[in-house]
């Protein structure tokens, strides 16, 4: 299987450079109309808090593992709007057929400089609902505008680095390929896919522009065509052996898988005696328990001891766990449609919420969302994420308001506050959101992928097992700082109060 030497180029580490053109209007319509909004009514001094988290664990899963945070980078050191979004914007017609802004507007759009703080967590963490994954500060209009792609370029490749996990968990250390490109949602939702699924933990993808755009190793070998172009299974099997002595892996399911084993061993004796080594045979269809068992046996008997058994065919982790469990002989596993479109979990359900609003030079006033539903409640503050670790193990997470810090040790449950959990002093901790950009400008010393990949695996490591259970997995302790929750609780006792107020006026 080839290996490419060459390093992705510092410039070539996203898919953004398939475009040649601003991408700065990949946002939804209303963010316009209410930046248009907040200048017409003098608002775009102001300065807001917004934060990104999701609410419910992806595919009912223990833990998320967070990915597109390099892609942000690179969207957001290139947000401006040019001449021809504005030329765009300018066309649009309301109802009446009127302009949708006034000129002065474009004005203020095209002399826009990109001058928000971000905070964020790295990719390849551990991470847990309501736990911001992005804090966004500064001028409001700007913040406001980031909304959807900020979500955009986060929810789908954290959902698919989840999966990636999910299924190299399954396959127990295992190398897992990603083969998914054919069924992939276009060309972002490909290379997006190759790119977080590594993160995740596959060691390699057959999509070659990923490898080429990302340094990702690439994998493959020959379809059912190859061998039915030729006249007989033997002869395409040695033709390949031929072509790709150092690559020689054999489909072997395209008229009768034993059949086409026998054909294999014939083809790697031959090249034995060349001084070359048959890799491995793959196996696409049928009952992958008993066929890779009944192969493992017809190859070690021929002295194929070494050579591995690949398998694909429509998997899954929970398909993988269960062909384990019957004691199946595959050695590597190319996993496709359900690891590029993450399966039965169309999209992760992130959010961005306002959190906090001040005028320049006053305080923070905080915000919140209301809901009948607690669970859509968003959380006020400018938030950060303390991680706990006791005995080498990761035991619980506290989020909590930068401006008071941890003033208490006793971290509330999210929705059910008579559970507390108490912070040990003796513990060791760390904040999970990390400074990205100040003031506009770029602080971020952004790691390799190869690195973020490794960081993904320790960082697992770290967690008890059983949130990594597929089934009822253990629920990671997330709480709230005592004093922000008081303040939260606060927050939405004066919003009702105030509402059933002006119930009552009217």
């Amino acid at each position: 299987m080839p290996k490419s030497k060459i390093q992705p180029h510092p410039e070539s580490s996203n898919n953004f450079q398939l475009y040649n053109h601003s991408l700065s209007l990949l946002l939804d319509f209303y963010q316009l109309t209410m930046a248009y909004g907040y200048w017409k009514a003098g608002l775009d001094k102001k300065e807001a808090v917004f934060n990104l988290f999701f609410r419910r664990r992806p595919f009912q899963g223990g833990f998320t593992i967070t990915a597109g945070l390099e892609t942000v980078i690179d969207f957001l050191k290139k947000f401006h709007f040019d001449s021809s979004d504005l030329a765009y914007l300018e066309s649009l017609r309301d109802a009446d057929n009127q302009p949708f802004f006034e000129p002065a507007f474009f004005d203020y759009l095209a002399n826009m400089k990109f001058a928000c703080d971000i905070d964020a967590i790295p990719e390849g963490n551990v991470v847990f609902p309501y736990e911001p994954l992005i804090r966004v500060q500064g001028p409001l209009i700007q913040a406001q505008l980031l909304e959807s792609p900020l979500l955009n370029l986060i929810n789908f490749p954290t959902l698919i680095a989840t999966k990636a996990a999910r299924i190299c968990i399954a396959a127990q250390g295992d190398p897992v390929v990603e083969f998914g490109l054919r069924r992939a949602q276009g060309i972002d939702g490909s290379l997006t896919a190759s790119r977080a699924a590594y993160i995740g933990g596959c060691e390699g993808t057959s999509n070659v522009l990923a490898g080429k755009l990302f340094g990702i190793p690439v994998r493959g070998t020959h379809a059912h065509s190859w061998v039915m172009v030729f006249d007989d299974e033997l002869s395409a099997f040695q033709a390949y052996a031929t072509d790709q002595p150092n690559n020689s892996v054999f489909l072997v399911d395209t008229y009768d898988t034993l059949e086409g084993v026998k054909k294999a061993i014939e083809v790697g004796l031959k090249l034995k005696q060349q001084g070359k080594k048959m890799m491995g045979i793959r196996l696409d269809s049928g009952d992958l328990a008993y066929l890779s068992i009944k192969s493992r046996a017809m190859l070690d008997e021929a002295g194929f001891t070494d050579t591995k058994i690949i398998a694909t065919n429509e998997l899954d982790e929970n398909i993988i766990r269960e062909l384990k469990r019957q004691g199946a002989r595959i050695d590597m596993w190319g996993v496709g449609t359900n690891l590029v479109t993450a399966g039965n979990q169309p999209a992760l359900d992130g959010v961005y919420k306002l959190s906090a609003l001040r005028s320049p030079g006053e305080d923070w006033h905080y915000k919140l969302k209301l809901s009948e539903q607690m669970t859509k409640v968003s959380n006020p503050g400018i938030l950060q994420v303390k991680r706990y670790m006791a005995h080498d193990e990761y035991v619980a997470d506290v989020i909590y308001d930068t401006a008071k810090g941890m003033t208490s040790q006793v971290a509330v449950d999210l929705f059910d506050p008579t559970k507390l959990k108490r912070i040990n002093r003796s513990w060791k901790s760390h904040d999970l959101l990390v400074p990205i950009f100040r003031q506009g400008t770029c602080t971020y010393d952004r790691p390799s992928l190869a690195s973020i990949r490794a960081s993904t695996q320790k960082e697992l490591s770290y967690f008890y097992s059983g949130i990594k259970r597929f089934i009822y997995p253990h629920e990671y302790v997330v709480g709230m700082e005592k004093s922000l929750h008081e303040l939260k609780v606060n927050l939405i006792h004066t919003i009702r109060q105030q509402s059933m107020l002006e119930d009552g006026s009217q």
